[in-house]
């Protein structure tokens, strides 16, 4: 984004006025000040990890100020940070994140999944917010730094990862409703294993009394004011027997997203042409995932179909719960599907709606579709095929 060793501001106190700016420090990841920790932590066994409760030796940190720029990054020992608690972040939610893996690949080599779709998304979220602008191609350099340095903490298992956690908070100290002009950098590392257990299937409950998004707010943004108004709806969902919610949206009940993740159905097609492969399009509401990103690319690849001996049609349309009572009593509706970063691709088996559920027919397991994607994007991100450069090794 823009020059990288200067970001022009203005002088403090004549907003507007062009004719006197300033050069700031850009973020620069030849500055990066690398401390290590004096004491390193024992490994855990794979089989204990959880998702987000371990975390690595070191983070990265910068800040950012209106009057110097961004710091010099700094690679340190993980650790508390010390904010003021009047800083904007907990008053406002001016507080963006990623989610990235870092795999093994059979040549011991460490690489990330489409990494620059992160960096954008990262970069529009912080301009969504009104944050201080970051360049996310300097982010990528130091997460690179960071994940060759915590190689050690990526487990050599199929299925497991170094999961990463770049972070902007808004850390300016005023409590008036208005953007923030300082920020601070952090990046987190945390090894962990599947997000579900392994291809056991998982139960939606249709809710349309709460919503996750909004046509003109934030919801195809990854920002932290997003994911907090769901927590109550997923502890209602869990009391009546779901382990995640499907968002509805309108009148019509239109299907958005199920939990935090992207969602799919596959269909059968009346041409008999294979099956449509169907999800919500990038209308504003819907989170652009890297892995729905991915799955879209796939299905409309014939080298792909020929690998899987699945014909797919990709579809992005406005899709209905009335779609999928028909699409069930009909005998078309194949598989359902969740989709992310933490998931990679994983298997819905029930949804409730209305005092019933809609069953997918494809029991305890995975349907052809749903398995196949996941191998394949597996496959791609640890390394043992290549596919369009999707998987970059961090040098």
């Amino acid at each position: 984004m823009g020059d990288k060793d200067s970001i022009t501001s203005l002088a403090p106190g004549q907003p507007g006025d062009s004719a006197n700016p300033r050069s700031l420090a850009a973020l620069d990841a030849s500055k990066l000040n690398v401390t290590l920790a004096k004491t390193l932590k024992p490994l855990q066994p794979i089989e204990t990890l959880r998702f987000g409760q371990t975390f690595s030796d070191h983070m990265i940190v910068a800040t950012y100020d209106p009057e110097m720029g961004w710091s010099a990054p700094e690679i340190k020992p993980y650790g508390p940070i010390a904010l003021d608690p009047a800083c904007s972040c907990f008053h406002y939610g001016g507080n963006v994140f990623e989610g990235m893996k870092a795999y093994l690949g059979p040549d011991g080599k460490a690489r990330l999944f489409r990494p620059d779709m992160n960096m954008r998304r990262m970069e529009r979220s912080c301009a969504r917010l009104a944050l201080p602008p970051i360049d996310g191609d300097v982010v990528l350099e130091l997460i690179k730094c960071l994940v060759n340095l915590e190689k050690r903490w990526i487990p050599k298992e199929s299925g497991y990862s170094l999961y990463l956690r770049p972070t902007v908070i808004a850390t300016r100290l005023d409590l008036g409703v208005r953007a923030s002009d300082y920020a601070m950098l952090y990046v987190l590392a945390s090894p962990t294993g599947p997000y579900f257990e392994v291809l056991k299937p998982v139960s939606l409950l249709a809710v349309s009394e709460n919503v996750r998004a909004w046509p003109g707010g934030t919801g195809g943004h990854k920002v932290a004011g997003n994911y907090s108004p769901g927590f109550l709806p997923q502890r209602t969902a869990a009391e009546k027997g779901y382990e995640q919610i499907l968002w509805l949206f309108g009148d019509d009940r239109r299907i958005t997203e199920a939990g935090a993740m992207n969602f799919f159905v596959v269909v059968k097609r009346d041409d008999g042409d294979g099956v449509d492969l169907i999800t919500a399009p990038l209308d504003g509401t819907i989170l652009p995932g890297i892995t729905r990103a991915s799955c879209l690319a796939l299905a409309s690849d014939p080298e792909f179909h020929k690998e899987s001996s699945v014909r797919i049609h990709p579809q992005e349309t406005v899709y209905t719960m009335g779609d999928l009572e028909k699409w069930s009593s009909e005998g078309k509706l194949l598989e359902a599907l969740v989709i992310g970063t933490a998931v990679i691709v994983g298997p819905c088996n029930r949804i409730g709606y209305e005092g019933k559920d809609i069953v997918i027919p494809t029991g305890a397991g995975m349907g052809p579709v749903g398995t196949a994607l996941r191998k394949k994007i597996l496959d791609i991100q640890e390394g043992r095929t290549e596919w369009k450069g999707w998987s970059v090794v961090c040098p």
